[in-house]
């Protein structure tokens, strides 16, 4: 059943779809997307063949490359116990994908993550606030040129708001 359902989704998100490239990684079908296909494709995981479950979202900094940066989406079905993982490349000029938030609720916070540590911006998600790093932070230290001994801003204390619960 694992193999059907890989085959299957490879055949039908053939080339002419969006889908650049397809293959088998370690069991795990890898397609590699155009950036403006993103959205309809993961639209068809879930629907038609049931990928209910949304990992994550990271990338892969590729400093010498024209188009920078990576981004990997991983999905997986609960229905056929396999997984699914979608790259796709930007550039850094414009590190611009679209949110999956209308798909997957929790994609709002992978991809807050995302932005923080590599500067990808979600087209869609209206909420790219540090979840990780603080406010005032400066750079994306997961880049290859982020320098590892910047100094960064001091943040003044905030005592807590509110009364404690314990």
């Amino acid at each position: 059943m694992t193999t059907s359902i890989l085959d299957l989704v490879a055949t039908q998100l053939a080339p002419g779809t969006g889908v650049e490239s397809h293959g088998v990684q370690h069991g795990v079908l890898v397609l590699h997307l155009e950036p403006a296909a993103l959205l309809a494709v993961v639209t068809r995981l879930e629907s038609e063949f049931a990928f209910d479950l949304f990992l994550d979202v990271t990338a892969i900094d590729w400093p010498d490359a024209p188009l920078r940066f990576e981004v990997v989406h991983h999905f997986y079905s609960t229905t056929h116990k396999v997984r699914v993982r979608l790259k796709t490349r930007v550039s850094a000029s414009d590190p611009t994908v679209d949110t999956l938030k209308p798909l997957y609720g929790s994609a709002g916070y992978m991809e807050r993550e995302c932005h923080d540590m590599y500067g990808i911006v979600f087209r869609g998600n209206d909420d790219l606030r540090p979840i990780l790093l603080y406010e005032g932070f400066s750079g994306h230290p997961l880049r290859k040129d982020y320098p590892k001994q910047l100094e960064q801003p001091l943040v003044p204390y905030r005592p807590p708001q509110g009364t404690l619960v314990r």
